[in-house]
């Protein structure tokens, strides 16, 4: 069997320049083997973090598909999006990429670097709408992808410190705002937030003001031009995001998002607010920490009727429109649908798997996500306001910077937004 290695960027020949219907009516893992040679899949990801984990999940599909092999490269997150861009335009790419998600898809579909999937992959119409939403072409509809994984954005706290200190998970927005003057009070940091790094700013502002400007409900209204984010309550979910400075580190414009971590799992801070994707690397930085995690209650005037969980849907795999192994390619998604699979990857990639039907072991994720069944809205700049230049998240982050650096207000930051999105978005009544 091909081990499968980890190949960052520095060390891709030939990438100098490089930097996301029908059911197949014969039995999927029938498919290889009848055509009498053995195939090998090159599947290409981001995620060097899960690479053993990744071995493990693909050695579960190669004993229930002989025939194929599946050779799994990993590379660098911040270089992987030229690198694949490169990888598709040319004869040597993935036969499964994974791809990116919403917005920052298109480009690869419209380039017509992937095959649609709807006729050729089973389990497709099992997947919630707005996690499918995210494997979809915008102009045509059609599914391109099979959805790996959903993340979830909620507030992650240590129990050890707020037991100590004789402090309950609040439930009010008057017991949030007590909760963090009594930690400031006792010396403690509440929040811990890389502020240094603008991609968490807008994360941080739909943990702390989604219900505050209405979550699902806006998202309709501005996506069919009835409101704007110049709209009051958008602007006040931007003023609480400004309220929230003094719960944070003096310093916290100089704070980068692994020192944030480095904060929240040493203990000199009680709280992160962040997604799910984080339980995994607390667990694998500090594997005696012990976290539980929150929906931010409902603060004053709040357009939601309950706390929520922002989220959205993160990766998929997808084919290769020059592949030379489109049938297997086609066997492995359909096994990726499954929730056999679903349940690899909450079991060995500690993530909320796209498949239904998948239970979770561990603790700090089923509270998780029973939190997001609780209460679900989107997180709005990523799913709907990534599909122009420049991107919804791109423009707020820096704004809330300059915010906490005391050069932009709420309002400013949301006429920017508006400001910025309007180059490229055209609402649809």
């Amino acid at each position: 069997m091909m081990r499968r290695a980890l190949s960052l960027a520095a060390g891709v020949a030939g990438v100098a320049l490089l930097l996301g219907g029908c059911a197949p009516s014969a039995p999927v893992n029938e498919t290889a083997a009848s055509s009498g040679d053995d195939v090998t899949l090159k599947v290409w990801s981001w995620r060097t973090e899960d690479i053993d984990a990744y071995n493990t999940i693909f050695d579960v599909f190669e004993k229930e598909h002989p025939g194929i092999t599946v050779d799994f490269e990993a590379f660098q997150n911040t270089e992987y999006n030229q690198i694949l861009t490169t990888g598709l335009a040319g004869s040597d790419g993935p036969d499964v990429p994974m791809v990116r998600a919403y917005g920052q898809l298109q480009p690869n579909i419209e380039a017509g670097q992937l095959d649609p999937i709807d006729d050729i992959v089973d389990g497709l119409d099992d997947i919630a709408p707005s996690v499918l939403a995210g494997a979809k072409g915008k102009a045509d509809g059609k599914t391109y992808a099979v959805p790996l994984a959903t993340q979830t954005l909620q507030m992650f706290y240590n129990k050890d410190i707020f037991k100590e200190n004789g402090l309950e998970v609040p439930t009010t927005w008057d017991e949030f705002i007590a909760l963090n003057d009594t930690l400031l009070e006792k010396g403690i940091t509440p929040m811990a937030l890389g502020v240094k790094d603008d991609w968490m700013m807008p994360i941080f502002a739909d943990i702390v003001g989604s219900a505050r400007y209405g979550g699902s409900a806006f998202e309709g209204e501005v996506l069919d031009g009835s409101k704007t984010f110049e709209d009051p309550d958008y602007v006040a979910s931007l003023q609480i995001v400004a309220d929230m400075k003094k719960y944070l580190t003096p310093d916290v414009v100089g704070v980068s998002y692994t020192d944030s971590q480095v904060q929240f799992t040493s203990g000199q801070a009680a709280q992160f607010p962040g997604g799910s994707f984080e339980i995994a690397t607390f667990a694998s930085q500090a594997p005696d920490l012990n976290i539980g995690s929150y929906q931010v209650p409902l603060p004053p005037d709040a357009v939601s009727p309950t706390p929520v969980s922002p989220a959205y849907a993160d990766g998929n795999f997808a084919i290769n429109s020059k592949s030379k192994n489109k049938e297997a390619a086609a066997e492995l998604l359909n096994w990726l649908a499954t929730p056999e699979f679903g349940q690899l990857v909450a079991d060995d990639l500690n993530q909320f798997s796209a498949i239904p039907g998948v239970t979770y072991s561990n603790e700090v994720m089923q509270e998780a996500w029973d939190n997001y069944q609780k209460g679900e809205a989107p997180y709005l700049l990523l799913v709907d306001f990534r599909y122009g230049d420049p991107l919804g998240t791109a423009v707020l982050g820096p704004q809330i910077q300059k915010i906490f650096m005391g050069e932009q207000d709420a309002a400013g930051a949301a006429t920017a937004l508006q400001d910025g999105i309007s180059q490229w978005f055209t609402p649809t009544p």
